[in-house]
Parts: structure tokens; C-alpha cells; sequence
């Protein structure tokens, strides 16, 4: 009898028993048989936001980058793993060596037995070190027996092309006829398209010149049309035309393309008759042109704005019976609307709803923004009520345009009620939809509606602060300073107040000439729990200045450095000049260089300041005249501060004659009056008096006579 088989024992655990090699961690409750018991985890979902048609850019996509990305190891290693074994490892030679060419570099490429030319077509196509590719390009041709062919030389002019190296790779034929490879049409060709792409027409041309009178080689007729549409979309129609020349010589026959080229560029440069004689030789020799060949045309002189000789084209189209389509419409509807001829637009809008188009809710937009701005809102409703009979449902553009038109109509209330319907259909309205019923509230000085307004933009969710800046800034622009002080008055009260409000009333006193309110103003943020910022006191800077407070113009820009910022540049010209006037030269120099500093494009002025000083060294009159009068000729004016910069570079590098001599020259060509050469003569002697006793303090510190002379209670030096 066999023994009996014992039952598997089964285990209780209660409570955390500490674990060690042989035993798992096992927590109480758990059922087992000594098995480890793997909890179960969850794999991380990606969190996505969900999708918002409102933020959906649809040229997104269609847009190039910038700058294209560097290649990650990822893809350079998948890129790699294309390449045949021997190619890899004289890539992999360049990468241990830091991508540079030495002796190590040559030792590593010496262990291979031979190169050939596909070989290095194929490492050439992935490298990207134009320096590199052109090193190993010529030790390869020092190998015995080593010849390039067509496919390296290509290769290695897409290399160049690719480093943005176009001009090297445009030597490349000469470089192949010294190698006794005479180029071909299809050499040329790769650098006809690599300079198309980029759009470098002048390039294209000297290919081409070369190609042809150079080397003899006739392009064949696609590249001949290739050639003519870069000349004529970089704009150099004339090179084209000379181009198209030499096409008749070769005896080439026209193809619809060459013919739909020549149009092209003659009606972006605006040449309507020549368009239509080559339009003429197009019908006899070839064919009509389509309808997708008089839309383009169309499309190209509307953002032209040649729209006498769109419609001239228009004409033609309908000479050949050949039926617009919706893009041809839209295209010529819009542009005459954006031009003012929207009666124009209208009527081949009723046109194309005759014919049965199917009609783009863009075309109603444009068009009921051109009657609003004609001030013909009741053809806009019409088009409004035309829309919605079509089962289209209106934007918030065309709301927005039709609330403007009753505005400016004077029925403020039912633009409101527009207003309202935009909230019922749920349309999100912005600041441009309450900006008129703002404007209209203020200049009837309806101040209980306006609030309430602002009351219901608070519920909406608008940034009311914000949107009170915007509507500021227009009404100032619109009606002046003094209307929007009445309305701000008004709106302090609410305490609807911030300090870009005030910067923008602020600026516009200024610029109407009210100093004194402006500086009030100041006072009054500096008065209330508004903290000033920069902008502040740039205008503040600009309002002392004209009073004639160098001293606290002066302040409030050591107050904006204090907050770590840069004054603007109006600010800095406006100061310096101020400082000028009343003899400061030093610091008004020194504002110059702090401006060029800090100031990514300074004023004309300032640079010629420090041009001046430098030509000042020579110490010779007829050179600073010079540049002077180059100045001048660049349109920069000869100010205060100029002057104070011959003053500044004479009396530190020159003498008080040669600066005078400059003087005297300018007043004598009448650049100066007599008054003004006066007042810079004397400012000429108070600084060169204070340049010598700068000297004369800095040689008694430097001798250490500076305390003898105290002692004697002398008032050289100061306490």
C-alpha cells in the first residue's frame, strides 16, 4: 500500500511579520500557502486635457518652424541603424573623437581597407558638420585610385545646403569639372531646388547664368518654368522676362505651366497689360486657362490691392465662359469690401446667391463690417437676417460690428439688446462688444447704466480693471483728455481705479500741453494706496522736465532704477536733454551710455555722442565737422545734446580753440544762432575749468598735499 499523502498545510498570518531572506513580507489577514502575494498597481494613465474648439488653431499645422529642432540621439541612432556597417563605424570614428577632424580621427579611418564613392554619398547624407564633411570629403581623394562620382558630389551639396553653406555648394560644378566629372543638368538642378526652397531667387539666377553661358548646358522646359516662378515670387520679374528670353532662343515651346508662370509674375507686379497679351499668346498657342487658374490670379492681386485689375481679370473670365467658383468670390467679394467698394462686393455677392453658391459665413462677415463702417447698418441687418434664413448661425464678429453700427447711430439701447441675445446664444462676448455701449454711455453721461454695465461684465467674468484700461485708451484717443477725467472722476468713486488709468490720462495731459494735471495726478497715486510703477514715472520724468524740475526728474529716475528697471527712451532723451540745458554735461553723458546700454536699439543721437567723444581724441575740428555732417545726412538733427558731446570730448581730450573752431563753423553755415554759440562758449569755459580742478585735486591726493592744505584752511579742497 502506498503511504498517504499528506494535505498541504495552510497558514495563518495576523499582523506584519518582519521579513528575511527565506520569508516573504506577509500582512495579516491574508490567506496563503507561503506564496508572495504581488498587489496589484495601476498603470499611470496620461493626464490630456480635453479638447477646446476655441483655442484650435487650424494653420497650426501649416506652419514651418522657425528653426528646426537638433536630432535626438534617439532618431541619430535610428538614422544609424539605416546605414551599412562600414558607414557606422566612420560615423561612429567621428562621434568618439568630438565630431572633429585629427590624427585620431585619420588613424581610425586608415584601418579600412577602401572607401568608395557610394560609401561616402552614404556618410554624407547624415552628416551635419559641414567642417567634418569637408575634411573627410578630401582625404578620401588621397586614397590610390580614388575618383568621386555624381553621387557623392551630390551628396556633399546637400550636405553644405543643409549647414546653410549655399554659397560653397554653388562651387561645387567647377569643383566636379576639376575632378574631369563636367556637371550635368541634373547637378545644377539640385542647387536650382535647394535655392527655391529657400526663396533665394538672386541665387537661383547665378546658378543659372553659370549653368547655361558657363558649362553650355540647356535646361529642359520644367526647369526653365522652375527658374521663372522663384524670380518671380522673390520679386525680380526683370530676370525672369531675361530668363524667358533665352527660353525663345533655345527654341522651347511654351507649356501651360511657363505661360501660367509669366501671368503670375506680371500680375503680382501690378503689369496688367502685359499680363493680358501673354494671356492673348496662351489662348492662341495653348489653351484657356481654367478656373483654377483665374482664382489664383485673383488671389494674387487682392492682398495686392490692384483691385481695377482683379476685376479687369474678372472680366476676362467671363470672356473665356469659364464659371467663378466659391474661392474666386470670396476672394474678390472680400477684397473690394476691404477697400471701401463695398457696394461693389454686394452685388457679386447677390450674384453668386443667384447662381446657387454655397456661401461661406466669412463672406457675410466681411461684408457686414464693411456696411457698418460705411455707416449702412441697415444692409448689414438685412445680411444679418439673410444669414440666418441660410441655417448659419451668426459669430461674435458680426455681433460685435453690427453693436458698433447702432452706436454710432445713436440707439444705444437696442445695441444693448444685441448685446443680450450674444449672451443668450451663448457667444462668450469680449471687450469689443461692450466697448461702443461704454463709449456711448460716457459721451451722453449716463453714468448709472454705465456702472451697471460694468456690474454685468463682473458677472460675465471680464477683467473689468483691465478692460477699463482698454476703453480708456480709446476713449482719450476718441474724445481727448478732458471727457475721460470727467468719467475716471466718476469712476473713483466705485473705486473702479488702477495705476495703468492714470499712466494712460496721464499721457494724454501731457500731450495736450497740461503739465500741472498730469503732476497732479502723480500726487494723487502717490496720495492713495496705488503703488506707482515705471511707467509712472517715465511720463513724470518727461511733465518735470518741460516745467524745467531737473532735480525731480532726476529723482524719479533713481527711483525706477531703485525698482530694478530701465527707463524708456523718450525718458532718457528727454532728461539728457534737461541736463544739458542748464550745463550738466557730465551726467548727461553718462545718461547717454547708460541708455545705449541698457537699450536694445538706441537713439541715432546717442550713438553719434559717443562717436563725437571718441573723434575728439584726435583733437582736430574738421574731423568732428565730418561727422557732423554725416549725421545730419542720416536725418539726426543737431541738438543740445550733440553739442554737449563736443564740449565733453574737447575739454577731456582736445582743447577750448578746436572746440571753438567747430562752433564758429556751425554758426557760420547758420546751423547754430548767435545766441545758442554764446551759451555753448560759456559752457565750454565752466567745464573746462571744472576738468582742470578735477586734475589739479586728483595730482594734490595723488602727492598727499591734501591734508597740508587743509590744514592751512584751504577752500581748494572740499571738507
Amino acid at each position: 500500500m502506498p503511504p498517504p499523502q499528506t494535505p498541504n498545510k495552510f497558514y495563518f498570518f495576523y499582523g506584519h511579520r518582519k521579513p528575511s531572506q527565506n520569508r516573504p513580507t506577509v500582512r495579516g489577514g491574508l490567506f496563503s500557502n507561503r506564496q508572495t502575494l504581488t498587489p496589484f498597481k495601476p498603470k499611470p494613465t496620461k493626464t490630456t486635457n480635453p479638447f477646446q474648439i476655441q483655442n484650435w488653431d487650424p494653420h497650426f499645422l501649416s506652419q514651418p518652424n522657425p528653426s528646426p529642432p537638433s536630432p535626438s540621439p534617439e532618431a541619430a541612432f535610428s538614422a544609424s541603424l539605416r546605414l551599412s556597417p562600414i558607414a557606422r563605424f566612420i560615423i561612429d570614428a567621428f562621434r568618439k573623437n568630438g565630431n572633429k577632424w585629427g590624427p585620431p580621427v585619420v588613424t581610425e579611418l586608415n584601418k579600412l581597407r577602401r572607401v568608395t564613392p557610394n560609401l561616402v554619398a552614404e556618410v554624407l547624407k547624415v552628416q551635419t558638420n559641414p567642417t567634418l564633411a569637408f575634411k573627410f570629403f578630401h582625404w578620401v581623394e588621397k586614397q590610390k585610385g580614388y575618383h568621386h562620382n555624381f553621387a557623392s558630389f551630390n551628396a556633399f551639396a546637400y550636405c553644405l545646403n543643409r549647414a546653410n553653406h549655399f554659397r560653397a555648394a554653388d562651387q561645387l560644378p567647377e569643383l566636379m569639372d576639376a575632378h574631369g566629372k563636367p556637371p550635368s543638368e541634373k547637378q545644377f538642378e539640385i542647387l536650382i531646388r535647394m535655392h527655391c526652397d529657400a526663396g533665394r531667387g538672386l541665387r537661383v539666377y547665378y546658378v543659372y547664368d553659370k549653368m547655361r553661358n558657363k558649362f553650355g548646358v540647356k535646361p529642359r522646359v520644367f526647369l526653365y518654368n522652375r527658374i521663372m516662378d522663384a524670380l518671380a515670387k522673390t520679386g525680380h520679374l526683370d530676370l525672369a522676362l531675361s530668363v524667358y528670353s533665352d527660353f525663345k532662343e533655345d527654341g522651347l515651346v511654351e507649356e501651360s505651366v511657363t505661360f501660367m508662370v509669366l501671368i503670375k509674375g506680371l500680375c503680382k507686379a501690378g503689369k496688367i497689360d502685359e499680363m493680358l497679351e501673354v494671356l492673348g499668346r496662351m489662348r492662341e498657342k495653348l489653351c484657356k486657362p481654367d478656373v483654377f487658374a483665374y482664382t489664383a490670379l485673383v488671389r494674387i492681386m487682392v492682398p495686392e490691392g490692384n483691385l481695377d485689375g482683379c476685376l479687369r481679370v474678372w472680366e476676362e473670365m467671363k470672356r473665356d465662359r469659364v464659371e467663378p467658383d466659391v474661392m474666386a468670390y470670396g476672394t474678390i467679394i472680400g477684397g473690394l469690401a476691404k477697400v471701401g467698394r463695398v457696394l461693389e462686393g454686394y452685388e457679386l455677392f447677390k450674384e453668386m446667391k443667384s447662381k446657387g453658391h454655397l456661401i461661406d459665413r466669412a463672406i457675410y462677415g466681411t461684408l457686414v463690417e464693411s456696411f457698418v463702417a460705411a455707416n449702412k447698418v441697415g444692409l448689414a441687418f438685412d445680411l444679418l437676417k439673410d444669414l440666418v434664413s441660410s441655417g448659419y448661425r451668426a459669430d461674435l464678429g458680426i455681433y460685435n460690428n453690427l453693436i458698433e453700427g447702432l452706436c454710432n447711430l445713436n440707439k444705444v439701447e437696442k445695441a444693448y439688446k444685441l448685446f443680450q441675445v450674444t449672451i443668450q446664444e451663448g457667444l462668450e462676448p469680449d471687450f469689443l462688444s461692450v466697448k461702443p455701449i461704454l463709449s456711448a454711455y460716457a459721451e451722453a453721461k449716463r453714468m448709472e447704466e454705465f456702472f451697471k454695465l460694468l456690474e454685468k461684465m463682473g458677472k460675465l467674468g471680464f477683467s473689468v480693471i483691465d478692460d477699463l484700461s482698454k476703453f480708456f485708451s480709446h476713449l482719450v484717443e476718441k474724445k481727448g483728455p478732458v471727457m475721460a477725467l470727467e468719467v475716471f472722476t466718476h469712476l473713483k468713486e466705485k473705486s473702479y481705479v488702477s495705476v495703468e488709468i492714470y499712466n494712460i490720462l496721464m499721457d494724454s495731459l501731457r500731450l495736450s500741453g497740461d503739465v500741472e494735471k498730469a503732476l497732479s495726478l502723480v500726487d494723487e497715486i502717490k496720495g492713495s494706496d496705488l503703488k506707482p510703477d515705471s511707467s509712472t514715472f517715465n511720463i513724470a520724468i518727461l511733465c518735470l522736465v518741460d516745467r524745467g524740475e531737473i532735480k525731480g526728474a532726476c529723482e524719479c529716475h533713481n527711483k525706477i532704477i531703485e525698482m530694478s528697471c530701465i527707463p524708456s527712451v523718450a525718458a532718457y532723451c528727454c532728461l539728457a536733454k534737461g541736463l544739458c540745458e542748464i550745463g550738466e554735461i557730465d551726467e548727461a553723458m553718462m545718461l547717454v551710455r547708460d541708455c545705449l546700454g541698457n537699450v536694445t536699439n538706441g537713439p541715432m543721437e546717442f550713438k553719434y555722442c559717443l562717436t563725437i567723444i571718441h573723434i575728439c581724441k584726435a583733437n582736430d575740428a574738421e574731423k568732428v565737422i565730418d561727422v557732423l555732417n554725416e549725421m545730419m545726412q542720416q536725418g539726426c538733427p543737431l541738438g543740445s545734446v550733440v553739442c554737449s558731446a563736443i564740449i565733453s570730448g574737447m575739454c577731456k581730450y582736445g582743447t577750448i580753440e578746436e572746440a571753438r573752431n567747430v562752433f564758429s563753423n556751425l554758426r557760420e553755415r547758420k546751423l547754430l544762432t548767435e545766441s545758442d554759440t554764446i551759451v555753448y562758449d560759456e559752457f565750454l569755459i565752466d567745464h573746462m575749468k571744472k576738468k582742470t580742478a578735477d586734475l589739479v585735486i586728483s595730482g594734490l591726493k595723488f602727492f598727499g598735499l591734501e591734508s597740508k592744505l587743509k590744514s592751512k584752511g584751504c577752500k581748494l579742497l572740499p571738507d
